[in-house]
């Protein structure tokens, strides 16, 4: 298992959720690998190719799957307890990757359906809180519309209304921006930076741009392991040096893409006369998960 790049100040002042020599196995693909990773208040971002572990690891702290082996601690609780899970349900939230929903319901049916199962049983209290997640997401003029009717984008705000209901302690999200436009992501960084003063909040995501923006922490997963655990910035900074602009495309197999002014960004080897860039996060993971040499393993505090 290869070791985590880490930076020294990244791990959490106190450990909301907490895995140890976390494992799942499918048939002979290990999906997990001794995993081992802590979690505090805040926006931590979850960063990885397809099949890196990511959604098996969120499925595991929403208690939707069990581990084959190692631990699980949220919230000072052990799901594998019935009576501790089922305390753990009522103080979470969770946006699943693929979000099922009953086409002939309205939205406001659908959401209040979910608060009776989060055990909201007084009908005027579950209605205002019904009423505040769909505010909350942008979906109060839509109360009535059949969830069928919806588009992409609005149904994945319909999904996050769900997992806002309770004013959950812990807020798990599994790609939640997609389907979103530029306007609706905006509008969801804003609502979930605020809910991570004051939780923990895990998000799993395909776009750099969101962690760079939101997540004041940022965990990279690759063949179920954890190969990086910092800060935004940290992730960056793992791909100083290696950052190149140049007029012309780089030969051989250089990582590189033509840049909105016509110019070749590329990462690794400087290429002929090439002038060094900044790096960004997105730099800083592709070339984490391409092994090049710029991406350095090191030791540190848990993210």
């Amino acid at each position: 298992m290869t070791s985590p790049t880490t930076a020294p100040t990244s791990g959490p002042a106190t450990a909301t959720v907490t895995v140890r020599d976390l494992t799942k196995r499918y048939g002979r693909t290990a999906v997990l690998d001794g995993l081992t990773l802590e979690f505090g208040r805040g926006v931590t971002g979850l960063l990885g190719p397809n099949g890196a572990g990511k959604t098996t690891l969120l499925r595991c702290l929403a208690t939707t799957l069990a581990p084959d082996g190692g631990e699980v601690r949220a919230l000072g609780l052990d799901p594998s307890h019935p009576a501790r899970r089922t305390e753990l349900r009522r103080r979470l939230g969770y946006l699943p990757q693929n979000p099922g929903f009953y086409p002939h319901f309205t939205v406001f049916e659908l959401v209040e359906y979910v608060a009776i199962l989060k055990e909201l049983t007084d009908r005027a209290e579950r209605h205002r809180e019904v009423r505040r997640v769909l505010r909350e997401t942008g979906l109060a003029d839509l109360a009535w519309t059949k969830a069928r009717r919806l588009s992409g984008g609005m149904r994945q705000r319909l999904a996050l209304a769900q997992a806002l209901l309770g004013d959950p302690d812990l807020l798990i999200l599994d790609e939640p921006t997609v389907g979103l436009d530029p306007e609706q992501r905006m509008r969801f960084r804003a609502l979930v930076s605020l809910l991570g003063e004051s939780r923990t909040v895990l998000l799993s995501t395909h776009q750099t741009e969101d962690v760079a923006a939101l997540c004041e922490r940022v965990v990279v997963m690759r063949d179920g392991a954890a190969v990086f655990r910092g800060t935004p910035g940290d992730l960056a900074a793992t791909a100083a040096g290696r950052v190149w602009l140049s007029d012309r495309p780089p030969a051989g197999e250089s990582l590189f893409w033509r840049t909105a002014d016509g110019r070749y960004r590329t990462l690794g080897d400087r290429p002929g006369e090439a002038v060094p860039a900044d790096p960004g996060v997105e730099d800083g993971y592709l070339l984490l998960l391409a092994g090049h040499p710029g991406a350095r393993p090191g030791d540190g505090a848990d993210a």
